[in-house]
């Protein structure tokens, strides 16, 4: 098997140093991959899409064949020089890849696996239904006590209350006691001077009585 693919690498050389050199002159000679072809495991169904790539873009293409490819990377300027080829089965990716060389021909067996390909992002998928409510966490430690606030301003005085009503008037005090009697007066001129005293002796019961009335409601 392995002198089959080398004799076609051989003859597609031939072939290409068989055109005409005018046709080189406008074109790089390509890079010929040959070898066989395997997916999941085993050979890869007749008709299985073997591709090339470079730089994420699709350089060649080809169709396998009892379990073998054959394909040709070819291009118009000498950009594709010294750069990584990349391979993928139906649209998975191959583990083997080469360096492209201006007319080279590599024996390069593909093993790709599904799954493995590098196709765009599918649809979101539809939200899953909510779990189902978590248990109530332990109770939290108690927290620091809070720093006193600062005191108060001192408020302004009060206004003066009002008067309060006058007192009750006192009770009037008991009459004094009786002053002495004056002596007795001589007669004539005498009975004068007897009314005299007794003038003063009222006064002066009057003056004891209000000095003790005054002395009681103070």
């Amino acid at each position: 098997m392995t002198k089959t693919r080398f004799l076609t690498v051989v003859m597609a050389l031939a072939l290409l140093l068989a055109i005409p050199t005018a046709v080189f002159a406008q074109r790089v000679p390509p890079h010929i991959f040959v070898g066989t072809v395997t997916l999941d495991g085993a050979s890869a169904a007749d008709g299985a899409a073997v591709t090339a790539w470079i730089d994420g873009a699709q350089v060649a293409s080809t169709t396998a064949s009892g379990g073998e490819y054959n394909l040709l990377v070819d291009q118009n300027d000498d950009s594709f020089a010294g750069k990584t080829v990349s391979f993928k089965v139906s649209g998975a990716n191959a583990a083997e890849t080469a360096d492209w060389l201006q007319g080279g021909g590599d024996v390069l067996d593909l093993v790709a696996t599904t799954g493995s390909g590098g196709g765009g992002s599918g649809e979101t998928g539809a939200a899953g239904a909510s779990g189902a409510k978590g248990d109530t966490g332990a109770k939290g430690a108690k927290g620091d006590t809070g720093a006193a606030g600062a005191a108060g301003a001192t408020g302004p005085a009060g206004a003066d209350g009002a008067a309060g009503p006058a007192g009750a008037t006192g009770s009037a005090g008991s009459a004094g006691s009786a002053g002495a009697a004056g002596a007795a007066g001589e007669d004539g001129s005498g009975g004068a001077l007897g009314v005299v005293a007794l003038i003063v002796a009222i006064v002066a019961l009057l003056a004891a009585g209000g000095s003790y009335m005054m002395g009681r409601r103070a």
